[in-house]
């Protein structure tokens, strides 16, 4: 049986740019389990996806238990469930295996794995400790791990209606010009977008000729710093945003099950706490630079209409001097 060497995997599955905990924890470890499981067809990435579910089911059970040992292991079986997720999108990617089925039961099965590991660790704290703020957080984890998702598709929403904006107005210029109109324009951060490496496809191979404008001309020049730093961790496929939904659910069902065994019930609820509101920081952050980079919009875009209107004008003068050098028949 012939297996894909490791490097091949890397470089078609990996992505540009993920998440700390899995381009440091997971992705060392997912690649071999990728190179083993992916010759087998019958084990498919929609298997794979319910079997890290069911991993995730198994930890919730263990944190009802309660016990620090079962606190551990529960921790323990969570992580595992999350590698077998970054698994079965590796698989996909490796097979040309993927669907969008597959693309929405991943999804769906993350989201449930999630609200039911929470309802297990902090309702079981709450009827241990009979302590109200366990309620309080179980709120808590379930609000931001839904304003993340949603503010990540409204952000997107956002993105795509400036592009189409910008597509439209440099359309109208290049229509002008009488030039070949292109794909619309990209954003400078798209230019290093999260897909994996090896997906070369044409729309992807396109994209080197399409416009690429820049909105974050004001974001640089106020946090200089911060772009070193963000570009540092580009090198090693690491995005900016150091807590996501992955790093606050490893640290609600992970890090915190694992200080409540050792260190007690408080414990748990701090690191609760602490991974919360990092997370809402940099959430707050993201949404401040989405700010920033409509500004950096409603600039690029009044350019673009000016040069379109410029154009049109251009035309509109061509058109009439070819008017008049044109003879009139008797």
């Amino acid at each position: 049986m012939t297996r894909t060497p490791i490097a091949e995997i890397r470089e078609r599955t990996y992505k540009s740019r993920d998440a700390w905990w899995t381009v440091v924890v997971v992705d060392p470890m997912a690649v071999h389990l990728v190179r083993w499981v992916a010759p087998y067809r019958a084990i498919t990435p929609n298997r794979i996806s319910l079997f890290a579910f069911v991993l995730g089911l198994g930890a919730a059970a263990c944190f009802v238990a309660a016990d620090p040992l079962w606190l551990v292991v529960g921790a323990l079986l969570f992580h595992i469930a999350f590698v077998a997720d970054c698994v079965d999108g590796k698989v996909a990617r490796l097979n040309g295996s993927g669907t969008a089925f597959g693309a929405w039961l991943d999804y769906m099965l993350d989201r449930i794995r999630v609200v039911t590991c929470t309802v297990a660790l902090v309702g079981t704290q709450w009827v241990l400790t009979g302590e109200d703020y366990w309620l309080v957080l179980g709120g808590v984890i379930a609000f931001l791990e839904m304003f993340h998702n949603l503010n990540a598709l409204e952000i997107a929403r956002v993105k795509g209606g400036m592009r189409r904006k910008l597509a439209a107005a440099h359309k109208r210029a290049a229509e002008a010009d009488g030039r070949q109109v292109g794909l619309g324009p990209r954003f400078v951060e798209e230019v290093m977008k999260e897909v994996p490496k090896g997906e070369a496809t044409e729309e992807h191979l396109a994209d080197v000729n399409r416009t690429v404008v820049d909105l974050n001309e004001e974001f640089r020049s106020k946090f200089g710093a911060f772009v070193h730093f963000r570009n540092a961790l580009r090198r090693s496929r690491i995005r900016p945003n150091l807590v996501s939904t992955i790093e606050f659910a490893m640290g609600c069902f992970i890090f915190a099950p694992i200080a409540g065994a050792i260190f007690g019930s408080g414990a748990m609820a701090l690191t609760i706490v602490i991974t919360s509101v990092l997370m809402l920081v940099f959430d707050l952050a993201i949404i401040y630079k989405l700010y920033l980079s409509t500004k950096g919009f409603e600039k690029q875009y009044a350019k673009a209409l000016a040069k379109a209107e410029e154009a049109e004008a251009r035309a509109a003068e061509r058109d009439a001097q070819a008017n008049a050098d044109t003879p009139v028949s008797a």
